[in-house]
Formats: C-alpha cells, structure tokens, sequence
C-alpha cells in the first residue's frame, strides 16, 4: 500500500498478517510502541512484523540501515485520514447535488394525493423475508396465514417460534396446514408449543398457495413457483378478497388438534384419491398433485396406483378416460349451490 492511500486493508503477501492498519497484530502494536519510546528498533526484530514497514510506520535509518527510525503517530494518522476525509467531502457534495435535483420533484409530492404501492414485486429469499419480517413487526391485530405443503422444516419452524416470541401479545394469529401436517412431529410440536397464545391452528385437504396477510391491510403471496418472487399487496380490495378466500378455507377446515374425520369413499374410492382423480383428469402431473396436496410424489403414486386398480386401468391415458365415464366426479362438476347446466 503507498502513504495517502484510500484502502485501509491489507493482506500480507506471506498471509501472516491479513489484517488492516486499524487492527494491529500484537507484535506490531509491541514493536511500534518500542521504536516510539527507544526512538529506533533493529531491523531484524521488525520481521516478526512485516505489516510495520508495509503501513509505513516504521522507515529506514538514514544513518544505519541495519536500524529503523518510527514516523510519528499523528504523521501516520493525518496520512491515513486524508483520503477519508475527501471520500466524506466528495459524498457530502453528491448529496448535496442529489437534494438539488430531486428538489422539483419533492415540491410537486407535497402538493399532490399521497399514494400506496398497491402492489410491489419482490424478488429474492432475503428480499421477500425482510419485507415479511417489517409487516410482521408493524402487526397490531391479526396474522392470516396459509401454509401448504405439509409439515413444516425445522429451522422454518424455529424461526417461526422466535418471531412469535417476539410479537405483540394480543395478536391473534390463524394458520392452515394441510391434513399432512397432522403427521409431522416438528409441526405438531410447535403448535403444542404456542398453545399458550393467541394462535389457532386448522388442516384442510388441498390448499392452492401460500398466503400471509397482516392486520388485514398487507398480503404477501407467491409469484413464481420456486417462491424467488413474492407480490406484496396493499390495495384494500385485493386484501378485502384474498381474507375472503382465506375465511371461506378456514371454515372448511378442521381444527389441528380435533381427530381429523374419517376418509368418506365413494364406489370404494377414497376422498384422498377422487380429490387426485379430479387433478389428473385437470391435466396435473404427478409432482403438482403432490404438491398441492402436500405429499411427497412417492404417496402420491401409491394413491394414483390404487385409483387405477380400482377403476381397472392399464396406462395412464386410459386413467383418465376411465375417471371421465365412471361418474365418480359427476357430484364436483359444478360450484356448489349452483346446479348443473341444463337442469331446470
């Protein structure tokens, strides 16, 4: 490094002493005090501490080079700062420069309707968390949350304990899991664990995504599949209808800890798998349907294997022809409290 430089780090090139000028080894901080007090050390009780003479704190005798004479600490300081001190000016004056050029706008601002991003693309793990992370920390009331996919990891889970620590008492929290949560023990030791606050914890069959929504004013929901993108919401209306969804799931699910209703079958066919015969006839493949039920793909094929043999089916294709003319989804073809077309 030369004197004046504005980079205060430095690696040795032995790579004994990668560390800054602000951090002295403990020779060099011994070595340096010695040459101040005795005004000069030995060149060669300098080599335990090469960073003395590349930070130049130490300087040839010019009258004995097997000597090496100390520069002064306040020369070496001032020699330090001064590239510092004009990096702060330089930024000073472009702050300054960017005050003056956002001026115009600031006044036009002020005198306008404020607005809200009703919707803001997050892109990024850390980006998405640390926007979940300030919502949660503004939270006063209420969190909504839908969670598919089944029991949930250990450190997701242990994050969501530390958080929920942290909140606000008073702040009542509903969850959805899926059916599946109901055998993972790290999910159901969680929610035992938060039973002494105001968290409820219900499982349904099949939910479609993943969905916060804080004190009814903030939503955050996927926009990608790999779950790199998240959309956070503000417009009321969009928040109004996703709590809408969320309230219309809650009611059809089935609280965590309450035995979970015994499988209703028709023709012999389990719910379980009418629910997968509905998503293969929709064109699914075998990893969506496990994703949306919150299976691993493994299970998920058990159940199409045995949809197949119950329907008598040889191939896939002919799966779900066979689905099509067994009838067995005629009682879903339409919305509920709507009757089918062309009845009277």
């Amino acid at each position: 490094m030369t004197l004046g430089g504005g980079d205060l780090g430095h690696t040795d090139t032995t790579g004994t002493h990668p560390h800054g000028m602000e951090d002295l080894c403990a020779d060099g901080r011994r070595l340096y005090a010695d040459s101040l007090r005795l005004g000069r050390i030995r060149r060669s009780e300098a080599e335990t501490a090469p960073c003395l003479l590349e930070f130049a704190l130490l300087q040839p005798d010019p009258d004995d080079s097997a000597w090496l004479r100390p520069v002064p600490p306040m020369t070496a300081l001032s020699q330090r700062l001064l590239p510092l001190e004009r990096d702060i000016r330089q930024r000073r004056e472009q702050a300054v420069q960017l005050a003056q050029a956002f001026e115009p706008f600031l006044s036009i601002a002020t005198h306008s309707r404020p607005t809200t991003h009703a919707i803001t693309v997050l892109e990024g793990v850390e980006r998405i968390n640390e926007a979940i992370r300030l919502a949660q920390s503004n939270c006063r009331s209420e969190i909504l949350s839908v969670q598919p996919g089944g029991g949930r990891s250990e450190p997701a889970l242990t994050t969501s304990f530390r958080l929920a620590q942290e909140a606000p008492r008073g702040i009542v929290a509903r969850v959805l899991y899926q059916h599946t949560a109901r055998h993972s023990p790290g999910t159901l030791n969680y929610a035992r664990m938060m039973n002494d606050t105001d968290m409820e914890f219900r499982t349904a069959r099949e939910l479609v995504d993943r969905l916060i929504i804080f004190d009814r004013a903030v939503a955050f929901i996927p926009a990608q599949d790999d779950r790199k993108v998240a959309l956070e919401l503000r417009h009321p209306g969009l928040v109004d209808y996703l709590v809408k969804v969320f309230d219309q799931q809650w009611r059809n699910a089935d609280p965590l800890f309450r035995e979970q209703p015994r499988e209703t079958s028709v023709d012999g066919v389990p719910e379980i798998q009418r629910t997968i015969a509905r998503l293969l006839v929709e064109g699914q493949v075998d990893e969506a349907i496990a994703r949306r039920l919150g299976m691993n793909v493994r299970t998920c094929r058990a159940h199409i294997a045995k949809l197949a043999a119950a329907l008598g089916s040889g191939s896939r294709a002919q799966l779900g022809y066979l689905i099509a003319r067994s009838g067995l989804l005629d009682d879903e073809s339409a919305p509920e409290g709507q009757e089918p077309e062309g009845q009277d």
